[in-house]
């Protein structure tokens, strides 16, 4: 579905990618994991072309084999948030807060699809109930102010999806959520993946929250993919000593921690949904 090749990004003569290689695939999580600074953020702005003014990437970043880095920028404006979207680390920030959700949800739906109002509204309130916020229909002209973080970052998600996109990068989605809320977040990630065949590149600094929902994980240094696989195989038995240095911090040992919470991430508990369910 997306796959980038030997991805270099130079901001100020200096290298922040140094030749990055990732593949995603359709109905997959793809867990990029590293400590800050390692360049996982940087990877998926570089895929939307969201880099910082003065950037240089080069490279291969093949959407179905459409090289997005050579695309226009009247081309690359239809690919974003049409067919590649973003949910970005703190939705308190990254939605409008002087705009309804509804206003949010249906503006990119409009203008991608070609939607008129009231179709707008029907998908809109529709995909609210996808990402299980309670009362969709009345929840459509609240403020974000107005919800929970956990509920906010349900309706980046809805936000995300709403042009039907293939690709979706999660950049650090559950970072300013507490830990029973993280594991609801997480569980629609992975719902959203197997129901609607997504791509989705989950980018995280915590291998626990990884463990959890990826099918292949991907871990980065200084710029550079150092070890990539299947999941169990890279947080049982890693090959690159940076990935061991990765597991061996943890406060748990990484097989109960993986098992712990995949089981978190299945099951419904009474808490998270109290958690996840209550307003601001």
């Amino acid at each position: 579905m997306l796959d980038i090749t030997d991805l270099r990004v130079a901001i100020g003569g200096r290298d922040v990618l140094g030749g990055v290689h990732l593949s995603l695939r359709q109905g997959q999580v793809h867990g990029l994991a590293g400590e800050s600074g390692s360049g996982k953020t940087m990877t998926g702005l570089a895929v939307l072309g969201l880099l910082p003014h003065g950037a240089r990437a080069t490279g291969t970043i093949a959407l179905e084999g459409r090289d997005l880095l050579g695309l226009p920028q009247k081309e690359l404006n239809k690919v974003r948030g049409g067919e590649v979207a973003m949910v970005f680390q703190d939705p308190a920030t990254s939605l409008h807060p002087m705009l309804t959700v509804g206003r949010q949800l249906t503006e990119h739906m409009r203008h991608h699809l070609k939607l008129g109002r009231a179709e707008a509204r029907e998908r809109a309130v529709e995909l609210l109930g996808k990402v299980r916020i309670p009362g969709p229909s009345e929840a459509f002209g609240r403020y974000p102010h107005q919800f929970s973080g956990g509920m906010r970052q349900r309706i980046a998600i809805a936000i995300a999806l709403a042009c039907e996109p293939k690709v979706l990068i999660a950049d650090e989605p559950t970072t300013a959520l507490d830990v029973t809320v993280q594991a609801g977040v997480l569980r629609l990630l992975r719902g959203l993946c197997d129901d609607l065949g997504l791509a989705v590149l989950l980018v995280t600094h915590d291998l626990g929250v990884m463990s959890a929902v990826a099918d292949q994980v991907s871990v980065m240094k200084d710029g550079l993919v150092v070890e990539t696989g299947p999941r169990a195989e890279v947080l049982r038995a890693p090959s690159h000593p940076y990935t061991r240095s990765l597991l061996d911090s943890l406060p748990d040992a990484p097989a109960p921690l993986a098992a712990g919470l995949a089981d978190g991430a299945a099951e419904d508990s009474q808490e998270d949904r109290r958690a996840d369910g209550e307003s601001a």
